[in-house]
């Protein structure tokens, strides 16, 4: 015959037996910091993926700039090779993309303009 639920678990009985109706915890509860907590933190980046802060803004965008204008070329290389719906998601997709890289053009341009 099958029992309807399984055996209880098997408790330890060197330890104090908890029940479901406890209102006590034994845990002190966790506090969540506050923002003076955070601030008051000191800040170590991670080494990771950090760019150098010592590079000029012209040079970082100009980096975006290409990077945006690559990213742009194999989007649209491989909506090229790709058909329906997902054809049209990846036009978008470079669209954006070469929205992107005229914004930082044009940043690019503020910060030296064309002669």
């Amino acid at each position: 015959m099958l029992k309807p639920t399984p055996n209880p678990p098997d408790t330890d009985p060197s330890t104090p037996s908890e029940t479901i109706d406890s209102n006590t915890s034994h845990a002190p509860p966790e506090r969540i910091p506050s923002a003076a907590d955070i601030r008051a933190t000191p800040r170590k980046p991670c080494t990771m993926f950090v760019v150098n802060p010592e590079f000029d803004i012209e040079s970082l965008l100009a980096h975006a700039s290409e990077s945006l204008a690559s990213a742009n070329v194999m989007t649209l290389d491989l909506a090229d090779r790709t058909e329906g719906t997902s054809r049209n998601t990846l036009l978008g997709i470079a669209q954006v993309i070469m929205l992107g890289e005229l914004v930082v053009n044009r940043a690019l341009d503020r910060i030296d303009p064309p002669e």
